[in-house]
């Protein structure tokens, strides 16, 4: 009796032992829990990230932009972040050596999207308009380089800071001419608000001259170079769980359920599906693996942002993504 006693102590102590060496990782998303979120909530439920000795915690969203100066500051370790705005963040803080890691989007899935009834189906058509987009919106914070590479004129068009929960309701409504955000959240949003397809006009920004790289994980650099291990067991856990969410989008969509009971299923996974085949599952990473940039391919994103924001620095593909972390190629490629 003696002896099973000390032998559930010391499992005990050597279980409290190994957990105490996990190393604690908090994750800020990009946005709430909706259906493109589903590879890193099946990472974490499957233990992915606790396999990788990671005690992670996953925090819902409040914009793509938002996410850069939290992750910068130490409140959270890493985080989805438009790396867009990662460039232009970096010209204002050369001092701060932060980087994207992984690529979430490889076809950025920024959009600008009107309605036929009321007049908007293309670039042109939002001049005399007014356009609803929220300040912290990754898709608005690439709108001068979009008006820019189509010859809009800027002062044509009335730009109204919009809050995220009103802005499709306000296209629907007709409020506003045209709204910006990601493709898959606010075509879908528009379509549950009561807005036919056919009445949707969808201006990917990548379609209208602006061949940009979409969100990705960026980490605070104090973190990376103090805990670099644990930084590319995320990448694998994370990569594990774009694995299994493209083979079964279904299946994934669940764990995405589990944490927002006022969603819709079907609905979510239709936005999976349109951030899987439109914006993740590209030729480009077909042929590369996941997670990584071409750098002449983010160079020229660089000097099209450029063009616009006239940056103090020059900067480079390698001030601003790091591949250190990503893992082995013959791991990052999908199913």
């Amino acid at each position: 009796m003696l002896s099973r006693v000390i032998l559930t102590v010391a499992l005990s102590i050597f279980t409290a032992g190994a957990y105490a060496q996990n190393t604690v990782i908090r994750y800020l998303n990009d946005w709430k829990w909706e259906g493109q979120a589903a590879p890193l909530l099946l990472a974490q439920d499957r233990g992915f990230f606790t396999a990788e000795a990671l005690d992670v915690t996953l925090e819902p969203g409040t914009g793509s932009v938002n996410t850069i100066p939290r992750v910068a500051s130490g409140e959270f370790h890493m985080g989805s972040a438009d790396i867009n705005s990662l460039i232009t963040w970096r010209d204002k803080h050369p001092d701060v050596d932060m980087k994207a890691i992984f690529i979430i989007y490889n076809e950025a899935p920024y959009a600008v999207l009107g309605r036929p009834s009321q007049g908007v189906t293309g670039p042109l058509d939002l001049e005399g308009r007014v356009v609803g987009a929220p300040r912290l919106d990754g898709a608005y914070a690439q709108w001068p380089a979009f008006i820019h590479a189509n010859g809009i004129l800027e002062d044509r068009v009335t730009v109204q800071d919009v809050g995220f929960p009103d802005r499709e309701r306000m296209l629907a409504d007709g409020e506003v001419d045209a709204i910006t955000g990601f493709s898959f959240s606010s075509y879908i949003s528009l379509q549950s608000s009561g807005v036919p397809a056919e009445d949707i006009s969808l201006m990917l920004m990548s379609d209208f001259g602006l061949n940009l790289y979409g969100n990705a994980i960026i980490v605070n650099p104090e973190f990376a170079e103090q805990n670099p291990q644990a930084v590319a067991g995320f990448l694998r856990a994370v990569v594990k769980g774009f694995q299994e969410t493209v083979a079964n989008p279904s299946s994934a969509i669940e764990h995405v359920m589990a944490r927002n009971e006022a969603a819709n299923a079907d609905i979510e996974l239709q936005r999976l599906v349109m951030a899987v085949g439109h914006h993740i599952d590209t030729r480009e990473v077909r042929t590369m693996g996941l997670g990584g940039v071409i750098d002449s391919r983010l160079e020229k994103s660089i000097r099209q942002l450029d063009a616009i924001h006239d940056y103090a620095s020059q900067l480079t593909a390698g001030d601003i993504f790091d591949d250190r972390f990503l893992p082995e190629y013959d791991a990052r490629l999908l199913p």
